[in-house]
C-alpha cells in the first residue's frame, strides 16, 4: 500500500490516477451544490477542463477559460482562451466565477484574485477549489506547467484572509478527501470509512477544500421588490393616549 505523490508532470496527469479521480469526484459534487442556486446571466469556469463545474447551474451564458486549448474538450460551454490575471470582461459583468485549482497554478494568484473581484457584479459569487497543505496528503510539490514551475498550495485560512482584504464575505468552506492518496484503486476503496470518520474526528485534515465567497460592496443598498415593502398604512405610526395619561 503506497501513497500516490502529488508531484507529476502536471496536475492534469495526476488527475488520471486513482487518487486524482477520487479528488475530482468530490470536487464535482461540491461544485454541483455550490452553483445550483446562483442566478444571473454570465458565469465563468477558469481552468481545469476535467471538471465541469457549471453543469448544475442555470445561468444562460457560460464560458470555460483556459490559457491553451485542452486536449480533450467535451464541455458544452464556450471555450475562451485567456490568462487568469487578464480576463476579457468588463468591470462588474460576471455573476459567478469558479476557480478549480486556478490560484495554485497561477504565477500570480493575487493578481488572479483581484481580476476576479473586478469582473464580478456586486453580490456575485466565487467558488475556489484547492489542496489543503496540512492534510494527510502532505504538502504538494510544485506542478510543472509549460517551461516553468508554478503552483503552490494555498491554505484555506490564508485564502480566507486574501478574500476578506478584497471585501469578499466567505459564505462556506468545506473540506473532503480524508483517505490517503493511494496508488491502488483497491486500497483506496478499502479506506472509504475515513471519509465518514474524517469530518468528525479530524475535520481540518481534509485533502481538498471548496470555499464559496460573495463580493460585498460597501455602502451599497439592495432595493427590495415593491410588493415586499410595507404599505403607507402599515408604515404609519399610530399612537393613542387615554384621558388619564394626558
Amino acid at each position: 500500500m503506497t501513497q500516490e505523490p502529488l508531484k507529476t508532470d502536471s496536475l492534469h496527469d495526476w488527475l488520471r490516477t486513482p487518487a486524482g479521480q477520487y479528488a475530482l469526484t468530490w470536487e464535482q459534487a461540491q461544485c454541483d451544490q455550490a452553483v445550483a442556486d446562483v442566478f444571473g446571466f454570465h458565469a465563468l469556469q477558469l481552468g481545469l477542463p476535467e471538471l465541469n463545474a457549471l453543469q448544475n447551474n442555470r445561468i444562460p451564458y457560460r464560458w470555460l477559460g483556459c490559457d491553451t486549448v485542452p486536449e480533450a474538450y467535451t464541455q458544452g460551454d464556450g471555450l475562451l482562451l485567456t490568462e487568469s490575471h487578464a480576463l476579457p470582461f468588463a468591470d462588474g459583468s460576471l455573476d459567478l466565477v469558479v476557480l478549480p485549482h486556478t490560484l495554485e497554478l497561477s504565477p500570480d494568484p493575487h493578481a488572479t484574485l483581484r481580476e476576479v473581484e473586478r469582473v464580478l457584479v456586486p453580490e456575485g459569487r466565487v467558488v475556489v477549489l484547492g489542496f489543503n497543505p496540512t492534510s494527510l496528503w502532505g504538502v504538494p510539490q510544485s506542478w510543472r506547467k509549460g517551461a516553468g514551475d508554478v503552483g503552490q498550495p494555498i491554505g484555506h485560512w490564508r485564502l480566507r484572509d486574501w478574500l476578506q482584504l478584497l471585501s469578499f464575505e466567505v459564505a462556506s468552506n468545506s473540506l473532503g478527501c480524508y483517505r490517503p492518496a493511494l496508488r491502488s484503486e483497491r486500497w483506496l476503496q478499502r479506506m472509504a470509512w475515513m471519509d465518514k470518520a474524517g469530518p468528525r474526528w479530524w475535520p481540518i485534515f481534509g485533502a481538498v477544500y471548496c470555499m464559496v465567497a460573495i463580493k460585498r460592496v460597501r455602502g451599497m443598498r439592495l432595493l427590495e421588490p415593491a410588493w415586499t415593502r410595507p404599505s403607507a398604512r402599515q408604515a404609519r405610526a399610530i399612537t393613542t393616549a387615554s384621558k388619564g395619561m394626558e
